[in-house]
Order: structure tokens, then C-alpha cells, then sequence
């Protein structure tokens, strides 16, 4: 197989996980109104975890190796990256309103990734990725023109919180990818740490929807699709891509969102908004050109972390 299509590949993959994530605010909101976003998220991952367990043997990895991976520094990373982004990005949300959260959550979490990548596994940013991801965020920020607003400051720090937890997530993933971690194994072990962690805050949410039939759909899909497979899809496509690249290809998740939010829940777009999703389009294929001009990175460093 040539060089240039495993990378096409990998970004397929990247891109994917992207999309199946923009589905999700589109799947809560036709759920159950008496669902509360921290019971969602919490459910989510827990759900994820779950199907993620339960499918192991089928693909080859095992129940058996699970203790191990308890055991290893870089899993409780990626556990507490993806219990702290649920609490963080949905506080944003009640704070500072879905445009604003979501801005600077997944606007960020490109950034994030980008320097922790570089700190962490010497991945240093290229010309062309920061380009990309700047003119990628500039077109979330026109996306989001006039339905923002930057006064209410905790729930920035929450979006910036969920943003750094994300990125946390996948550089974490990258490196325990590097030392041979399986694609599957890896999240399964992090989302149960993960779901142990944010059952004390689940519990105290009203949960009467779940067992509605609308309910358990929402849970299921949230947990298969927007978690087990799009987390698998992510995590595999990043073996053959540095963590900063990866996460400007998940910014797939706005671009899918809005398409939804127009053809789904009949939300309307301006047309400086239309522009800056152009613009998120255009940097995605800068960042996969990008990708397509340099050699796969599997073989990278293997930083202790």
C-alpha cells in the first residue's frame, strides 16, 4: 500500500469520527425535553463503554488485558480527558448558550492539541496545519456571528476547559497508539474509568426519560455511534497522523451539526455563516493536503508519559 493512501485512509477514518460526532447535539435534541445535558453526556460515555466492552472479544483484543490497561498512566489520561469534557462542555453550554460553547470548545481543542502534541510527543506544528486550523476557526467564529456573546466568563473558562480535555484525550491516545496500544482495548479501558468517574454526577440528575422508548433510543445511539464507533474510527485513523492534524479533522463535527440543524430541526443560517463553514471545508482539505505531502507518523516518538 503506498504512503499516501494510508494517510488517506487515516484521514477518512479522522473525518468519519468527526461526522458521527456532529450528530449528536442534533440526536439529544430530538430526545426526551426532560433530559438534562449532564445525564446525557455521562450516559453517552457510559453507553460507549459498554458496547466497547462487550465487542472486544470479537475483534481480536481481550477482557483479560483490561486490568493492564487500568494500570497505565496514559489510559487514566484519556479517562480523565473524556469524563471532564461532559461536565465542562455542558456547564459552558447552560452558562454561555450552545454557540458560544461550541465555539471555543471544539475551536480550541485543535489549539490545545496542536501544543500538547508538540510538548509531549516533539510533533512540531507545521506552517501549512497552522494554517489550516486558524483559517478552520475563523470560519467557526463566522459561523457563529451574532450568536455569541463573550460576557459571560465562566463559561468560557468551561469551553476552554472541555477544549483542553478533548485535546488531553488525544494525546494520550497518540502516544499509548505509538507504544502498539490496540485501537479498541485503549477506549474501552478509558471510557470505564471514565463512567465510574462521572456516576456520582449522573446520579443526581433526573433519569425517569431513559426508560421511555425515546429514551433508551437516544442512549443507544449516543453510545454506539457518537461514542463506540466515532471513538474507534478517531482512534484508529490517528495511528498514521500526528494528534494536532487529527483534531483540525474532527472540526468535521460543526460543519455536520449545522447541515443537521438546517435539515433536521429547521434552523437557519446567515450567510456570513454559510461563508465561515466554506471556510471550516476549506481548511480541512488544506489540513488533508497537508497530511497527503508527508510520510505516515506511526513510527514517533514514545514520550513517558
Amino acid at each position: 500500500m503506498q504512503p499516501f493512501t494510508r494517510v488517506s485512509k487515516h484521514m477518512t477514518l479522522v473525518i468519519l469520527a468527526g461526522i458521527l460526532y456532529g450528530t449528536a447535539g442534533t440526536a439529544a435534541a430530538l430526545g426526551p425535553s426532560s433530559a438534562t445535558p449532564l445525564a446525557i453526556g455521562g450516559l453517552r460515555l457510559m453507553s460507549g463503554a459498554l458496547v466497547l466492552f462487550l465487542i472486544l472479544p470479537v475483534i481480536g483484543a481481550s477482557w483479560r488485558g483490561l486490568p493492564q490497561l487500568f494500570r497505565k498512566p496514559t489510559i487514566w489520561v484519556m479517562a480523565l480527558g473524556a469524563a471532564a469534557y461532559q461536565p465542562f462542555f455542558f456547564s459552558a453550554v447552560d452558562r454561555s448558550g450552545v454557540a458560544l460553547s461550541t465555539l471555543v470548545a471544539v475551536g480550541a481543542g485543535p489549539i490545545f492539541t496542536g501544543l500538547l502534541g508538540w510538548l509531549v510527543l516533539k510533533s512540531r506544528p507545521t506552517p501549512l496545519w497552522i494554517g489550516a486550523t486558524a483559517l478552520a476557526i475563523f470560519g467557526l467564529l463566522l459561523r457563529s456571528w451574532g450568536e455569541v456573546d463573550f460576557s459571560e466568563t465562566l463559561g468560557l473558562v468551561f469551553a476552554l476547559g472541555a477544549g483542553l480535555s478533548s485535546a488531553a484525550y488525544v494525546v494520550a491516545a497518540k502516544v499509548e497508539l505509538n507504544r502498539g496500544g490496540h485501537f479498541v482495548a485503549m477506549p474501552t479501558a478509558a471510557y470505564v474509568i471514565g463512567s465510574v468517574m462521572l456516576l456520582p454526577f449522573v446520579l443526581t440528575q433526573p433519569l425517569a426519560w431513559v426508560g421511555t422508548l425515546s429514551g433508551i433510543a437516544l442512549v443507544v445511539y449516543l453510545g454506539v455511534v457518537t461514542m463506540a464507533v466515532a471513538n474507534v474510527s478517531q482512534v484508529r485513523g490517528m495511528k498514521g497522523m500526528p494528534p494536532g492534524p487529527a483534531a483540525t479533522l474532527l472540526l468535521a463535527d460543526p460543519l455536520t451539526a449545522t447541515i443537521l440543524g438546517m435539515l433536521i430541526l429547521g434552523e437557519t443560517i446567515t450567510a456570513i455563516g454559510v461563508f465561515g463553514m466554506i471556510l471550516v471545508l476549506t481548511g480541512l482539505l488544506l489540513q488533508g493536503k497537508a497530511l497527503g505531502d508527508r510520510p505516515s507518523s506511526s513510527s514517533a516518538p514514545q514520550p513517558a508519559l
